[in-house]
């Protein structure tokens, strides 16, 4: 990301979630201030690029796959966020927000949210949030964190993060633009947490045929040419083992047909080979309650 200027992919994620919401594809996930944020109509979804912004025209089934993806990864996270205020978790952490919006919808009295996210992103979204009449809720905190001058840990505890409490951390479309130093030195942080501590989190394979692997280099080249550029690729029993080793006794990984064929009740069509693999996962450290 360019200091001064929000995340493109940030943006990019935002328009797929609300074109899922106004296209009438069947939907797998409910959120009534995607397209409000942005200030998107339906009138408006054809001018919009709703995938990686490099590649216009919401009915590209290459799109189309993105955008249940994000809706159904997003879905999953809500899911997982709501079993653990069931047993008591009363903190989320949402890394990385961009325009997610959860913050803002969220159902559960005494659950407090952290969005941490870079200061520019953070500026530019709260821009977005007075544009379309959206209030910020007091159980909402922001946590503006710069990763060349600051640290998560600082920037938690100055905003009033409890480290000895249980709590969810949701860490989608950030892992593949981090080295694997960061992303383990995060891991670690987060696996220190209070106990029962959650984390779902996302991750790019680099493909396992000369097909998948020529598809992500094209797919990488353009991403970093948005000054975005994907750092790390982990393959399921990879990045099992990575997360096993720093300290999360329970990993789930989830395989996107799998979630495709849950929330649709049938088989996503147009998804490509190799794209059914298990790119979202759910680890857990400690028992459950709070």
């Amino acid at each position: 990301m360019e200091t001064g200027r929000a995340s493109r992919t940030a943006l990019a994620t935002a328009y797929a979630r609300a074109h899922h919401q106004l296209s009438g594809e069947p939907r797998v996930f409910t959120d009534p201030l995607a397209a409000r944020i942005l200030g998107m109509t339906v009138d408006r979804i054809g001018d919009l690029d709703t995938a990686t912004l490099d590649r216009p025209g919401g009915n590209d089934p290459r799109q189309r796959v993105r955008r249940y993806f994000l809706a159904a990864r997003a879905r999953f996270a809500e899911e997982v966020v709501a079993a653990a205020v069931a047993d008591g978790t009363t903190q989320v952490v949402i890394l990385g927000a961009g325009l997610d919006t959860f913050g803002y919808r969220n159902p559960y009295p005494g659950l407090r949210v952290f969005e941490v996210d870079h200061p520019d992103t953070q500026e530019w979204k709260r821009e977005m949030l007075a544009q379309a009449g959206i209030e910020i809720p007091e159980s909402l905190t922001f946590v503006p964190v710069d990763f060349e001058t600051g640290t998560l840990a600082a920037g938690l505890a100055a905003a009033g993060f409890d480290r000895e409490r249980s709590a969810v951390f949701v860490w989608l479309g950030v892992v593949m633009y981090l080295t694997r130093a960061a992303i383990e030195e995060t891991l670690r942080f987060i696996v220190g947490q209070g106990q029962p501590v959650h984390v779902v989190l996302d991750y790019l394979s680099g493909g396992n045929t000369d097909e998948e692997r020529a598809e992500v280099r094209a797919r990488a080249e353009r991403i970093a040419a948005l000054n975005e550029p994907w750092l790390s690729f982990f393959e399921p029993e990879e990045i099992e083992n990575l997360l096993r080793s720093v300290g999360f006794e329970t990993v789930e990984l989830r395989s996107l047909s799998g979630l495709f064929e849950e929330y649709l009740g049938e088989p996503l069509a147009d998804l490509p080979p190799g794209r059914g693999r298990a790119p979202l996962l759910h680890a857990v450290r400690g028992p459950v309650g709070d």
